[in-house]
This record gives structure tokens, sequence and C-alpha cells, in this order.
């Protein structure tokens, strides 16, 4: 069908529906010529849309009208016709029986007859074979069965024609063998048959493609009734590498959990597809496992494409130019090249490169009439790679992907293939949008009109994946051409959608947090049309709603019975169990009706939400207001957010008082990232230098973010001041950013607190923990932290004997502490004095060494307390106010993660149920940390809050003299001396060297940042 006809279909039906009641007979007279099987699918197809849609008035319209044209088509068909159709039937039947199914006797054949591929051949197949059944013996209808079976295979692989149509014959025969060939007399053909049913509904384009893949997974998982691991192997791997394609493009479900059960499907059909045994299909699952792979979430996403890559190069081991130059090798070229394309390690200009080298390579064997639906996708992946191209002129390259677009869409039309028809319109919109050349306001145009007509296939409904990336891309275009409005409405939108496809995601918190990190832009991009137009409050809700999710959901199911009275807690655990079990059932292909008990779902968890708000609206439900009210009269709060172009900072005040956002110059940001990369590299390459520019880069710090103005904006009588940093703002002490000649912490008598976001401080003042009567510590277990004895000696004699539980040095063991877990529930204070560090590569292997964990230098992680371990239902601190982690790196996390989440050990204990965590930002000094924490102890024994016992404890030591320093000693003797009695005479001369040093750094030895800013307090 070309483009001309089609658009005169789609003109015809428009007259149709526009027209006044009766005279449809007339217009369908005057246009006899367009009236066929073509026009007819072109009816059925635009009556699903409108269905879609939800206008249901067209779309019953339009079935109705096919419904009598089907008939009419029938009726007015001549006898010879009828005769040729007929003929044409038993000539295929023939051909495949005499030849055994074999594509090279039939396929030409059917290549001579592709007009007659269509729904009048499916029709006459299904009549001839109810005929035949009911006049034949039982053997004879089960042999026409196996026939029309093989038929419908070859009919199926066809590649010319009409792909949809050919699809719709093969079904037809399946289902109609089906009536002979029965599970209880046939079970082997019966299996079989089910599982070409799968692959049709697989790869079915009629149709709603969801449906059809649910479908598609139902059936084979009846063939696997029969097709048994011990009894057939071989079709038992057939049909589980079959089931692992299903999962692999599944819509509905978890996407992070279908493609883990693709996986596992592929790799238990290769437990039977060897290589020695069964190359080809060896190579067959291997390419599919590149796709899974390709597509996979969980895990490292670096080591996903390339495990991908792996894979297809082992395909193409055996399916290799020279011995097999065929479709097989072809597509594992295409797949491969599309690995390259997304490809994170290597050069990327190179990367590309070889991508468009794949695509060349498989276009040798994906021409255009041979292959024309594989041509048009290594056409279309083919103009990905020219957009994306580095090498070579910018502009030429996208004109070089927009052409190759306009020829994918000469086989991609919207009727025959409308899924692959709006992938290409969503990448012309990408093209148009990155367009040098031409008219720029006509380039804008051009690409909303492609992002608009991607939408009409890609509708939240069908596609709700794709339906947010697109809306996404539209929603850029609107916001690069100021178009804020159309910017907010398309963005909101695509959040929605988001937010929903969240809902559904059953695999767990790293898959949560993926799909966090490949949203956060929707919401950075949301909040800055937000500002653009004045929606101050929507910006900071929308900021709210991008930061640490996955926490405040944990936090919230882990305080449920804390946070809501008895009867709700009832009913939200009721709604949270329903709705855990209707996810089972979608996800593993167990639902009756997968649709309805999806949207039962929707239902479900609006009325969790509903009433969950009542009591603590979070996530999608977060009201800034409510929020607000919460905060003491001299509490304000300054929360930082990095956008694409500056960096914001909302200052919150109390008692409704409107918020305001101060908002950087784009330089500043520019400004920020290469004072934090050189901040980073300093600190992982050369700390002696690190340390010594500490001081001087924060005054420059302050300078960037322009701290003194911000301060303007706060009421002067606000003497308590919480940050909520944002990214890499979480990993400094911005509570010591030099303020003329004090430091920010020093302008608020009430103390500089920190949290990780509004929400999490929103939870965490629900937990109302005065009492700081008992003490549970960890002290020294790798024994070389001799200061580490002395702060943990000094801070247990605050607190009663009977109350105190103190695991020292050898007994300070993973073991222990596991014993002493039920212990923890009743505790007040928890105290870690040991050995830390921050796991940059894994942030859940993050953690505080134990005795026995480091052995060779090497740390078994099973002996230590990671963040992992703190996220387990079993470490309970339900009644503790405070954590602290005097050690390295407590409190450093992930700014590596895109997706806005706290990732660190202070959030493990937040979850865990601390009110507080104190932890430290880098590699702190043994004996300052030891002054600081003991001081700080003190302060807690005079109940002052946590933020001020910091304070004054920084301050202190910040200005301690050498007298006051030799005074402490004095005064620590007792617990000193019980220190240096266990050490050896050489760790005893350390020492005395240290404090000599100590005392020839001035005056004031501990005056430097890198001794007393080192810790934060988080929480309240």
């Amino acid at each position: 069908m070309n483009e001309q006809r089609q658009q005169a279909y789609l003109q015809l039906i428009d007259e149709l529906l526009s027209c006044p009641n009766g005279e449809e007979p007339g217009i369908l007279q005057a246009h006899q010529d367009l009236l066929d099987a073509d026009f007819l699918q072109t009816v059925e197809a635009v009556a699903e849309y409108f269905a879609q849609q939800g206008n249901e008035n067209n779309a019953g319209w339009l079935r109705n009208l096919a419904t009598q044209l089907r008939g009419a088509l029938n009726l007015n068909m001549s006898i010879l016709d009828l005769e040729a159709y007929g003929q044409f039937l038993l000539e295929v039947l023939q051909a495949t029986a005499d030849s055994k199914g074999d594509a090279q006797v039939v396929y030409p054949l059917l290549a001579a007859n592709t007009d007659k591929l269509n729904d009048t051949f499916a029709k006459l197949l299904h009549r001839w074979a109810t005929n035949k059944f009911a006049e034949a013996e039982p053997d004879t209808a089960a042999s026409i069965a196996g026939l029309i079976v093989n038929s419908s295979n070859l009919i199926q692989q066809f590649p010319l024609g009409n792909t949809s149509r050919n699809m719709e014959i093969a079904i037809t025969g399946y289902e109609i063998a089906l009536t002979i060939v029965t599970r209880t007399v046939f079970r082997q053909a019966w299996a079989r048959i089910q599982n070409d049913l799968g692959k049709a509904y697989s790869e079915r384009i009629k149709g709603n493609t969801a449906e059809n893949i649910e479908q598609a997974i139902a059936y084979y998982i009846a063939a696997l009734e029969v097709r048994t691991r011990i009894d057939f192997s071989q079709d038992w791997a057939r049909t589980q590498h079959n089931l692992g394609n299903a999962y692999s493009k599944r819509i509905k479900g978890d996407t992070a959990e279908n493609i883990e059960q693709a996986i596992a499907h592929y790799i238990a059909a290769l437990e039977f597809r060897t290589r020695i045994d069964f190359s080809q299909d060896w190579a067959e699952t291997q390419n599919s496992l590149g796709v899974a792979y390709s597509k996979k979430i969980k895990g490292n996403t670096s080591e996903n494409i390339e495990q991908a890559i792996a894979h297809y190069m082992a395909a193409l081991q055996v399916r290799n130019h020279t011995a097999n130059p065929g479709q097989e090798w072809a597509d594992t070229q295409n797949n491969l090249g599309a690995a390259y394309s997304n490809r994170i390690k290597g050069d990327p200009s190179k990367n590309i490169e070889q991508a468009i080298t794949a695509y060349s390579l498989a276009l040798k064997v994906r021409i255009r009439t041979t292959f024309p639906n594989d041509w048009a996708g290594t056409q279309n992946n083919l103009g990905n790679a020219y957009r994306d191209r580095i090498r070579g002129d910018k502009p030429e390259n996208i004109e070089q992907a927009i052409a190759v677009y306009y020829l994918a869409l000469e086989v991609r039309t919207r009727t025959d293939f409308p899924q692959e028809w709006a992938d290409t319109q969503n990448n012309l919109g990408n093209a148009y949008s990155n367009r040098i050349k031409g008219d720029p306001s006509e380039n804008i145009e051009q690409a909303i009109a492609y992002y608009r007509a991607a939408l009409e296939v890609r509708t939240r409904t069908t596609f709700p994946q794709n339906h947010a990336e697109t809306l996404f891309n539209l929603g850029i275009v609107y916001l690069d051409a100021k178009q804020f409005n159309s910017a907010y409405s398309t963005f909101a939108s695509a959040i929605e959608t988001v937010e929903t496809l969240r809902y559904e995601i059953v695999s767990g918190e790293e898959s949560k947090r993926k799909q966090a990190e490949k949203w956060n832009q929707l919401y950075r991009r949301m909040v800055e049309v937000c500002l653009a137009l004045g929606k101050e409050t929507e910006a900071i809700e929308y900021v709210e709603r991008s930061k640490t999710r996955n926490l405040v959901e944990l936090i919230l199911n882990r305080d449920l019975k804390t946070t809501f009275p008895p009867d709700v807690v009832t009913k939200l655990e009721q709604l949270r169990d329903e709705i855990a079990s209707g996810q089972y059932q979608i996800q593993n292909g167990k639902a009756e009706n997968p649709t309805v008990l999806a949207q039962h779902l929707q239902e479900l968890r609006q009325q969790r939400n509903e009433l969950q708000n009542q009591y603590l609206p979070v996530g999608y439900s977060f009201k800034f207001d409510r929020f607000q009210s919460t905060l003491d009269v001299n509490t304000v709060i300054v929360e930082w957010y990095i956008t694409f172009e500056k960096i914001i900072a909302i200052v919150i005040k109390p008692q409704g008082q409107k918020i305001t956002v101060w908002q950087s110059q784009s330089e500043d940001r520019k400004y920020f990232y290469a004072w934090i990369n050189q901040y980073l590299d300093d600190y992982y390459r050369q700390k002696d230098q690190w340390q010594n520019q500490l001081e001087e880069r924060l005054k420059k710090l302050a300078e960037i973010l322009q701290i003194e103005e911000i301060l303007t904006i706060i009421p002067k009588h606000c003497d308590r001041l919480i940050l909520i940093p944002h990214r890499f703002l979480h990993l400094l002490p911005l509570h010591a950013l030099p303020v003329k000649e004090s430091y920010l912490l020093d302008l608020f008598p009430k103390g500089v607190g920190y949290a990780p976001s509004c929400q999490l401080l929103q939870q965490v003042q629900l937990r109302q923990r005065n009492d700081f009567q008992s003490l549970f510590a960890i002290q020294n277990p790798t024994d070389d932290l001799i200061y580490a004895d002395l702060e943990v000696e000094s801070i247990q004699h605050y607190f009663p004997a009977d109350k105190t539980t103190v695991l020292r040095q050898n007994d300070a063991t993973r073991n222990a502490l596991d014993i002493n877990l039920a212990n923890l529930a009743e505790v007040n204070y928890l105290h870690f004095s040991c050995h830390g560090s921050f796991n940059l590569n894994t942030p859940e292997d993050s953690c505080l060494y134990l005795n026995g964990s480091i052995l060779n230098k090497q740390v078994d992680l099973n002996k230590c307390l990671t963040l992992g371990d703190l996220f387990n239902k079993d470490f309970n601190l339900n009644q503790c106010r405070l954590v602290v982690l005097s050690a390295c790196e407590t409190g450093l996390i992930d700014f590596n993660n895109t997706s806005d989440e706290y990732i660190g050990l202070p959030s493990g204990f937040l979850h865990a149920g601390s009110s507080s965590v104190v932890s430290s930002l880098w590699t702190v000094n043994d004996l300052s940390t030891a002054l600081l924490m003991i001081q700080f102890n003190q302060n807690m024994k005079q109940d002052m809050t946590v933020s001020i016992a910091l304070k004054e404890a920084q301050n202190r030591l910040r200005n301690l003299s050498l007298a006051q320093f030799e005074q402490i000693l004095e005064d620590l003797t007792p617990q000193l001396d019980k220190v240096l009695a266990k050490l050896r005479p050489g760790q005893k001369l350390i020492i005395k060297e240290q404090i000599k040093q100590i005392k020839n750094r001035g005056e004031k030895p501990f005056s430097h940042p890198y001794y007393w800013a080192g810790f934060t307090a988080i929480g309240i």
C-alpha cells in the first residue's frame, strides 16, 4: 500500500465521520474504488485508535462500518476472484505437503500472490478448514490440521507482503488447527501449536501490543506444561528461549523484573542449546541474551552493555558472514550496532563509528526488496547513530539522520507498523529539535509535529514508557522555545505517567533507583519551568518529589505503626498486601485478566494514597504548606537544587511566610563544577594538598554559592538553620563556610543541622525520642586507634553502668553485634568509634570495620557492618535518639548517582529508626575526633539538642588554646593512663611525638577546618 492511497483512506474516513447523518451511503458509493481489504484494515485501525483515546462514539461507528464492509466485500467478490483465492490456498497447502515445509519451494508461490495474503485468505482458510474437519475422518482431519500448521509457520515467517496480515493468517491457521489437535489426544502437537501461537502473538502487530505479549506468555506457559525438561528437552529449551523473548519485550509489569525473567529463561535454554550440539540455536540464544543485557536495569549499566556486546560477539562466532551470510548474521550486526551506540566504556566517538559500521554491514543482507521491515529498522537505527555522531560535520550528520529516518518511514507506515512508525516519528522529533541547518523556528515546529504524531500511537495506556519519553522530548522543545505553559503541562503529564510506572515496580529498591536516575532530568526541567512561571511552591514540591523517594517510602513503611492510628495501620496493611498480591499475579502471568486487575490495582493505590495523605503526605503527594506548618517559629531551611542551568537555593521560612528562591548565574554553576572536580581530585589523589587548601577552598565555595546574599533573605530572628544539600553539596561542610570574619554556624545560636530532604525531616520529626540514658558503643575493634579507646572510656562515664554496653577491641565482632541486635531496640545512644569507609563504586558496601574484618589488607564485608545490613528489618533502633559514627567518611554519599537518592551510612541508620546521625565527611584525625566527641557528649548530657551540642563542641575545639589543650590532657589523665598502659613502648613514643607536633602548630592547634568541621548532624 502506498502513502497516497493510505492518505485517501484516511480522508474518506474523516469525511464519513464529519458528514451529516444519512449521507454516508452516498459517500461510500462515490468512492467504491477505495473499498477494499486495505481500506477495511485502515477502518479497524482508526477505530482502535479512537477507543484508546476514549472516543467510543467514533470507535463504535467505525466498528459497525467494518462489520458491514466485511460482508459487502465478500458478497461483491466475483466468482472468479473467490475461485482464485481457493486455488491459491490449495496450492499453498499442496506445496507445503510436497516439499515437507521447504521455504525455498513455498516462498516463490507466496511472493507471486502477495495480493491474496489478506483477511479474505484468512477467512477462506478458516471456512475451508472447518468444512474439511466436519467431513473428514479423525486421522485425516489431524493430518490436515498438521498441514495447516506447517503452512501457517511459513506464512508467519514470510518476509514479503504485509507482515500484519501474514501474522493474522498464521494465527487463524493455528487456532483452527487447535479444534482438532487437542491436548488430550495430541499432547506434543498441541504443545507445538501453543508455542507457535506464542511466537505469533509475541510478534503480532494488530491489536493491543501489551495484551498480545501477555497472550504470548500464556501460550508459552501452556506449552511448557507438556514440553517438560525431562521428556522433551530440546522443545523445552526452544519454548524457554521464546518465553525469554516475550519477557524481554513485555510492557506490563515491572520492566526490570521482566528483563531478569527473560535472562533466566535464556540461561535455562542454554542448558540444552549447547554450542557443540546445537550451534545455531546456541547462537540464537546468545543474540537474545545480548538484547536482554542491553535493556537490563539491574546492576551496573556500563557492565550490562559490555555483557551484551560479549553475547553478540559470541553469536557471531557461529553467525559469521563467510559461513552463514544470512538474516541471522545481519540481525546480530544490527543489535551490535545498537549496543555500540549506547556504550559507556571506551571512546564515545569510536563507539558511534563502530555502530555505523555494524549497521552498514547489516544492510548488506537487510535489503529493502527481500527484508523490508528489517531494512527499515536498521535505517532507523542508523539515523540514531548519525544524529549522535561526534566525528564529521555536525550539521551534515543531522541531515543524514533525517534522510535515513524518512527512508525508514517508506516502510514503517502507521497502518502497517504503528509502533515502529511512532518510534521513527519520535526520532525525527529528536533530529529536528537538534537541527542546525534550516530556519530554527521551523525546525522547532517540525519537532513538535513529529512528537505529537508519535504520541498518537505512544499513548499512556498502550506504551506508557514510550509515552513518557516522547512527552519529555516534547517538553524540552517547548522549554527551549520558552513556551513555558506548554512545557509545564507536557512535563506534568510525563511525571504523572512516570509516577504510575514507579508504582508497578516490584523488583526492589535498586529498580526504583534506576528509574529515578532515568527520569531525574524530567523533574529538574520541571523545576526550571515552574520557576520561569513564578510557581515557587510547585517548584519545591517537584524538587521534593525527585529527592530521597526510596528512603522516604522505606521509612514510611517501617514507621507505619507509630505514624498512623491503629485502625488506619490495619487498613493500609490490607491494601499493601492486596496490591502486592495483584502485582505478583501480573508479573508472573497468573492473572486471569491482567487489564482488569491492573485497573483494580490503580484504584487500590488511590485508596491507599488518599488514606495515607490524611496523616502524612509524602512522595507524589507531598504538600509544601503542610510541611511548612511543622517548622518551629525560629527555624529556617535552605534547600539547594542544581538544575541544568544554575544553582538554586530555596529559603523556607516558618509560619506560612512566602518562600524565596535565590538563583545563581549559569557561570556560577560552571565554577562550582570546576571547584568540586578539583576538590575531589585532590581528596582522592593528593590528601596533603587537599587538607592544606581546604580553608581557602571553602572561602571560594562561599563566593560561588553567594552565601552572604542568601543570608540577607533569612529573617533576623531565626536562630536555627537546617541545610538540605543536593548532589555534590552533600559532601561539603557547608556549616563551615566563611562569612566575613566568622563561619556560618556562628550565626545561628541553636545550631546548623542537615537533612536529606524536607520529607525526610518531616518523618524524623515524628520520632519523639527524649530519653538519653542508655549507651551501646563499639570501641576500637581493629585495635589501632589509640584515641578511640580514650574517647569511649571518657564517654561511658556519662551513662549509668547498668545501661551501658561496650564491645571493646577483640570483642567488637560482627557476631557479637548480631547477638546484641535485640538489645539495640532499647538503646538511646549508639556510638561507633572505629574505622569506616565509603565505597564509591558500590555504596551499599560502605561499612564500619569490626574486629577480624581486615586480614592482609583485605576487607571481609561479612565481618563488617555495611550499609546494606542497616536495611535489614532486624536492625531496629526504635528508641534511638542518636547514632554517632566517629569514624572516617561515614557521612559521604553516592555523588555519582543521579537519582537524587541519599545513599550512605547515615541513610541506613535513619532507616533503622534513629532520629539523628552524626557522621564525618572525610578521613578524620584520631586525636581531634576524640576531643570533639568527648566535648560533644558533655554537651549532650547538659540537655542540648544534637545541633547545638555539635556546634558548641566544634567551636570549642576550633578555639582551643595550647593551655586549654594541656589542661584537657591533664583532666583525662586517668583515662589516658588506662589506654597507655596497654600500649607497646614504640606506640607510646608515637603518641608523645604526636602531642609534641600539635604543640608546634601554634596557639590554636585545632583551628584549621580539617580538625573541627568534618562532622555534621543529620536529622533532628
